[in-house]
């Protein structure tokens, strides 16, 4: 068997080769692209006959380059930068970084401690659009709560009876009285029968009377106050701050069909679904982790099977 370094860029792959015993077989820079794995496939069929003699560590399992790499047949090994950066910090006095020499780790740490990682599971085409689906889709829901992180920061600030009046900053109960109403005067002035239409707008279908009442009391509270100017124009950052988190809802939602239309195509759905707990949007990130083909390996956790981005 030979073993294999990867430490990739956005325009070129800079590859260790080494044997069992750890001895340097080749060592390249090669280019993005077809031309790239050309090359590399000539650099492995120098040393070897058989693709599954081939074991690759890289620090991501996504992208075509590597989708090129398993289909080839290689066992390839994606490693999260973090578990690299240890293994960097145990191996290398310095702990300085290149790209060269992070091929080299990356070619030992599957030579030695690849029991500790799992392989890339192999993919038919439906599952690796469940997997695009599924990362969109948790990437929308952090950024998501990015933005309702600094929406609760900026109504500390100016507007705490917003914060009694919603625990929840996404929903749309807050969106849509806080899209009508987003300083603390306007509030407080707002009627049931308005804050019942912004309910309605928001999405709310039941208990929109009794709701109506609980945000008006809430609203209605003494509160401290800051300047008149200052009120103003966190104002302005509050409704452009709930007009993307209500786009980012309808994103979301949007993406929450397609990733159950896909999910439904996929070969193990019915298993997924029959687990207690699961629904579709789990079961689907669920998949992403176990890929469609069957190994022996435990299943890890979506965290651990999703790498960080290449420094």
């Amino acid at each position: 068997m030979i073993f294999m370094g990867d430490d990739w860029s956005e325009d070129h792959h800079d590859v260790y080769v080494m044997d069992q015993a750890g001895k340097r077989l080749a060592s390249r820079r090669l280019p993005e692209g077809l031309t790239g794995i050309r090359q590399l496939h000539e650099l492995i069929a120098a040393h070897v006959e058989d693709p599954e003699q081939v074991v690759i560590g890289i620090e991501t399992d996504r992208g075509l380059w590597v989708g090129a790499l398993t289909a080839a047949g290689y066992q390839v090994y994606a490693i999260n930068p973090l578990a690299v950066a240890h293994y960097r910090d145990r191996h290398h006095v310095s702990g300085a970084k290149s790209d060269a020499s992070d091929a080299k780790l990356l070619a030992d740490l599957v030579r030695t401690d690849r029991h500790n990682h799992r392989p890339i599971a192999g993919d038919s085409p439906d599952a690796e659009a469940i997997k695009v689906l599924a990362r969109a889709h948790q990437n929308l829901i952090w950024t998501r709560t990015r933005h309702t992180n600094a929406l609760r920061s900026a109504l500390r600030e100016y507007y705490p009876a917003a914060l009694v009046a919603f625990e929840d900053l996404a929903h749309g109960d807050a969106l849509g009285v806080l899209g009508r109403a987003p300083s603390p005067e306007q509030g407080a002035r707002l009627s049931l029968t308005a804050i019942q239409s912004a309910l309605k707008r928001g999405g709310r279908q039941r208990n929109i009377a009794a709701r109506a009442r609980e945000i008006r009391v809430a609203l209605g509270t003494e509160q401290l106050a800051a300047a008149a100017t200052v009120t103003a124009a966190f104002g302005a950052t509050t409704r452009a701050a709930v007009g993307i988190i209500a786009e980012l809802n309808r994103q979301i939602a949007d993406l929450e069909t397609s990733l159950a239309e896909h999910f439904e195509t996929h070969p193990d759905a019915d298993m997924y679904r029959s687990l207690p707990g699961l629904g579709v949007v789990l079961g689907a990130r669920c998949s992403v982790s176990s890929g469609t083909t069957r190994t022996d390996t435990p299943t890890p956790s979506l965290a651990e099977t999703t790498p960080e981005p290449h420094p």
